[in-house]
């Protein structure tokens, strides 16, 4: 029996528009995660916040204060051959897994191969995309070129008994050629939030034969999330007025790309947790598009929030400042209130989002207790 599709799937048009922007940036490719040792990265328990967070002057950078993933079970028990739905982008369509000793996660921020390490099956992944970082899978063979272009004869090499992906990693068409070597090929479906990161554990469980597993990461996701958006709402201000105004921009120089991400891209997801004011959804921004230099203005963010590889792409603050000067016409930009974070974290909407979110407040509310940026 084929499983049955647990949740609405994420709108098309959101998976066109990234896939887009990846492929548009190809040259680029994610910077690594941010990782420090001893004190460097702390706590919001820790962690000191400042009076007035719209008042803060100078960039912030968020880090994880751990990269690991911890399997939320070990040896899960699993029931193959698995008959599950796939999301495909044409219609979803029936796929049998019969084997999962040799296992890839393709998407645009890492998310399926964390979550894949999250149910206890880190030790089958035998190749990885380019977001793909946290320890234990830097040395896993890259899979991907020029940024996120899945190379198909690198992945058929590998000889892998499933691939999961999302289509946000493309082109499109390299990914089903996969199923004509005769690789099962599962597509998930999920949204940029903390119940899309909670439907990603089932579905990867459903493909994996591991449904309990997706059960346990599901519900642990949900407790840990929950308890540190308790947490920062605790330090953050609670009046309108005194609340963050952030946007989130992504940012690819080479391409010169510039995208604002408004409503449904999982920015404002973040920003909401962090209790902060979405600018973009206050002016009707929806989607990933290109910026525009009226919207950042008539937005006037007291906060930008970046990719730590983007910012770099572009020649950092000052370049661009100097690229984009509406940007510097904004609060943030004058005060240079600008926080980044490894472009595999901030939008990773798997096993981490507690511990991202967590980095995410240190840097807002507390910069003095964040690493120092750069």
């Amino acid at each position: 029996m084929t499983r049955p599709i647990r949740s609405r799937p994420a709108p098309r048009a959101a998976l066109a528009a990234l896939v887009a922007i990846a492929l548009l940036a190809g040259c680029s490719t994610a910077a690594p995660h941010s990782t420090t040792t001893g004190s460097a990265a702390v706590s919001l328990t820790d962690a000191t916040p400042v009076a007035d967070p719209r008042a803060v002057e100078g960039p912030s950078t968020a880090v994880l204060a751990d990269d690991t993933i911890e399997p939320v079970v070990t040896d899960a028990a699993q029931s193959l051959p698995a008959t599950v739905t796939s999301h495909d982008p044409a219609g979803d369509t029936p796929v049998t897994v019969t084997s999962t000793r040799r296992v890839i996660g393709l998407d645009l921020a890492g998310s399926i191969a964390a979550t894949i390490a999250g149910l206890g099956f880190a030790d089958r992944l035998v190749g990885r995309d380019v977001s793909t970082t946290f320890p234990g899978a830097e040395s896993l063979p890259l899979v991907t070129t020029d940024g996120h272009a899945v190379n198909s004869e690198s992945i058929i090499g590998l000889r892998p008994d499933l691939v999961i992906t999302d289509g946000t990693i493309g082109p499109l068409d390299v990914v089903l050629q996969l199923r004509d070597a005769g690789i099962p090929v599962v597509f998930v479906s999920t949204e940029p939030t903390l119940r899309g990161a909670q439907e990603l554990a089932h579905q990867v469980a459903a493909a994996l034969g591991a449904d309990a597993a997706g059960d346990t990461l599901a519900a642990d996701l949900a407790s840990r999330t929950r308890s540190v958006v308790d947490r920062i709402a605790a330090i953050a201000p609670t009046t309108q007025d005194a609340r963050v105004r952030i946007a989130f921009l992504y940012l690819r120089g080479g391409s010169g790309v510039y995208y604002l991400f408004g409503e449904g891209s999982g920015a404002d997801e973040l920003i909401r947790d962090l209790g902060g004011v979405d600018v973009a959804k206050e002016i009707g921004w929806a989607g990933m598009r290109p910026m525009t230099d009226e919207a950042l203005i008539a937005a006037d963010p007291d906060l930008i929030l970046l990719m730590t590889g983007g910012l770099a792409s572009v020649g950092g603050i000052d370049g661009l400042l100097a690229a984009k000067p509406a940007v510097g016409l904004t609060a943030a930009g004058k005060h240079r209130r600008f926080v980044d974070m490894a472009d595999g974290d901030i939008l990773s909407f798997g096993p981490r989002l507690p511990e991202v979110l967590e980095a995410l407040a240190v840097a807002v509310y507390a910069p003095e207790d964040a690493p120092a940026h750069g």
